[in-house]
């Protein structure tokens, strides 16, 4: 496995990391889509380590809690083999208090999600939304005052836009707060919004990506096909609504070059997939996700080896846009490019 900086940090983590989503099932469907129990999830924990991974997310909405309670029965025992993340901030009940990132909301969501874990510190601790409601130096604040107690060991943001991202790490620089070190974020072949404004922000502020539904919300698997687009037990069917939309056109075209080149490789179609993420900077760790034994497996099948240079650019070809993107002021910037570069493009693929 190899291991990389959490962006500036000194932390470091694997490059593929395991979403433990699936534990638990309880709850409402956002935050249940699986049912793994802790028999289970100590079996993808033993090979997960086998094979080097050492980081393991979660988040406090998944399952109602149930989540983070099963990954900490998994990992009871060897606590100093792994690192723990956690996030915070969607609602979790139907209280003034049970969402968002007040001061008093932070301080709680840590202790819970501690006793669930059954630890006494979170290695990374990450904001699950914005808090518009909230004064971002009172976040921080909060996150100092939990750092400082050593019940969490970095911080780190998911979901953010880039001003709201960027304004946290300038207050953090100016109070002297803890910095986000991290940016957990949805970012696929067919999902490439994150390198229009948060790629180039990463590479600018050392804030490293964890990417979430690295499949396109199981739409890279190998499972969907032209004339097929939701395969008979596939989790769309139930969830689809839940994640990000996606042209069937350009998915049938990033499945149609991902099929010739895992031909080519003699690798699968999703180890294809997350071989290009894992090429792609600011890149600190893709978190892939399993019900069985057999998906992680194949997930970790994207290790070891790598896409050659032109594989990898028919691959970012096939995931662009046929289409100049509509929002102001991307589209201008792709004009003034050639004057002022950014160390990615305006904005390659998105």
């Amino acid at each position: 496995m190899e291991y990389r900086q959490l962006g500036a940090s000194g932390l470091r983590v694997p490059a593929l990391s395991f979403g433990a989503g699936t534990f638990g099932g309880s709850g409402p469907l956002f935050g249940a889509w699986g049912d793994t129990d802790a028999a289970e999830a100590r079996r993808l924990v033993d090979i997960c380590l086998e094979a080097g991974v050492t980081l393991f997310d979660t988040a406090d909405v998944y399952s109602a809690g149930a989540s983070e309670e099963v990954l900490g029965a998994a990992v009871k025992g060897r606590r100093d083999e792994v690192l723990l993340s956690t996030k915070t901030g969607l609602p979790m009940g139907e209280g003034p208090g049970d969402a968002g990132s007040s001061r008093a909301r932070l301080i709680r969501a840590c202790e819970d999600a501690l006793r669930r874990l059954g630890t006494d510190h979170i290695d990374l601790f990450q904001m699950h939304a914005f808090d518009a409601a909230t004064p971002v130096e009172e976040v921080l604040s909060a996150l100092d005052d939990l750092v400082r107690a050593g019940k969490v060991r970095y911080v780190g943001a998911s979901n953010f836009s880039g001003w709201q991202l960027m304004k946290s790490l300038a207050v953090a620089e100016h109070r002297g707060r803890p910095r986000y070190v991290a940016h957990q974020v949805y970012y696929s072949l067919v999902g490439r919004d994150y390198e229009w404004e948060l790629m180039p922000l990463g590479i600018d502020q050392g804030v490293g990506a964890l990417v979430w539904s690295p499949l396109g919300w199981g739409r890279l698997t190998g499972r969907v096909r032209r004339g097929d687009p939701l395969p008979h037990g596939s989790r769309l069917h139930r969830t689809a609504e839940f994640g990000p939309p996606v042209d069937d056109e350009r998915l049938y075209r990033v499945v149609d070059v991902l099929d010739e080149i895992a031909e080519e490789t003699g690798r699968t179609v999703a180890q294809v997939a997350l071989n290009w993420l894992l090429r792609r900077p600011t890149v600190s760790s893709v978190i892939v996700g399993a019900r069985n034994e057999a998906q992680l497996r194949d997930n970790l099948g994207a290790v070891g080896w790598t896409l050659t240079s032109e594989q990898a650019e028919r691959l970012d070809a096939a995931g662009a846009r046929t289409a100049p993107y509509p929002y102001y002021p991307y589209e201008l910037q792709e004009g003034f490019a050639r004057l002022n570069p950014s160390p990615v493009g305006a904005g390659p693929g998105a």
